[in-house]
């Protein structure tokens, strides 16, 4: 588990591109689709250009991309740190970098998405080193640690419930590859799920049979104190676990009442 991140991890591969010669009209209708607001501009494999939103709104109306695109982009190398990229994108002020092999070719794009995306994915291991740590000294083993994808339907859960809310913030993330791995143990022919049970109710509903896991193997079949506190509250399967929905996620509760706040420091 490597906190060593590169651009090329990160990355997104199978980008939208688009040519000079392109129509504007044609360039509206792919943002409306795709629902990205900037595409590379490509000629010859190379990037030659940007076309986004921001030169629609600030610049007069032409038919063709390469009258209105900028020409002055930045680039990233694929085997750039992905921190040295933020760092880049933070300066100049731009939310994506495109990405070029070492034949100036491009072979993907950068988004602050995608660093966000790496920020989350990086601070997992922390707590699953920790979990691991517990766990070692709790039942004086040695345990090893898999990224591997587990069967949503062999999950053991220990958590009673998940709030509805806080299931729709996943899901968001599901679809768009930001969610982190869960956190599971095996312990004999049993995963039991640590950390991530909104994540897997959220990828069951989108009718995922694997969820992408850090698995702290303990090599022998343990009874988990967490799993005894699972059989105390009747929680055997994914199903047995309730959707709370006339509560807040104390997540989104946070957000709610800052909100609140700035509401009433207004005076609205």
């Amino acid at each position: 588990m490597s906190n060593k991140a590169l651009v090329k991890d990160y990355m997104t591969k199978d980008v939208i591109t688009v040519t000079p010669d392109t129509l504007n009209s044609d360039i509206i209708e792919l943002m409306k689709d795709s629902g990205h607001d900037g595409f590379p501009v490509k000629e010859n494999g190379a990037v030659t250009g940007m076309v986004t939103a921001f030169d629609f709104v600030l610049k007069p109306w032409s038919n063709y991309v390469k009258d209105i695109m900028s020409s002055d982009v930045v680039v990233a190398d694929q085997d750039m740190s992905i921190n040295d990229a933020a760092r880049v994108m933070f300066r100049m002020g731009i939310s994506r970098l495109p990405v070029i092999d070492k034949k100036n070719h491009l072979v993907g794009i950068i988004t602050n998405t995608d660093i966000v995306r790496s920020h989350i994915e990086r601070s997992t291991p922390m707590k699953v080193n920790y979990f691991k740590k517990t766990l070692e000294q709790l039942y004086n083993i040695k345990t090893e640690i898999k990224r591997m994808k587990v069967p949503t339907e062999r999950l053991r859960p220990t958590q009673n419930k998940v709030y509805a809310d806080e299931l729709q913030g996943r899901t968001y993330e599901l679809k768009r590859g930001l969610a982190e791995p869960t956190i599971v143990v095996k312990t004999g022919e049993r995963f039991v799920l640590v950390d991530g049970h909104h994540r897997t109710v959220a990828a069951r509903k989108l009718g995922c049979k694997e969820i992408d896991s850090y698995v702290i193997d303990l090599k022998q079949d343990l009874k988990l104190g967490m799993e005894k506190t699972a059989d105390l509250n009747g929680i055997f399967t994914m199903e047995d676990i309730e959707i709370i929905d006339d509560a807040q996620h104390p997540l989104i509760a946070i957000t709610r009442s800052m909100r609140d706040k700035k509401r009433k420091k207004n005076g609205r």
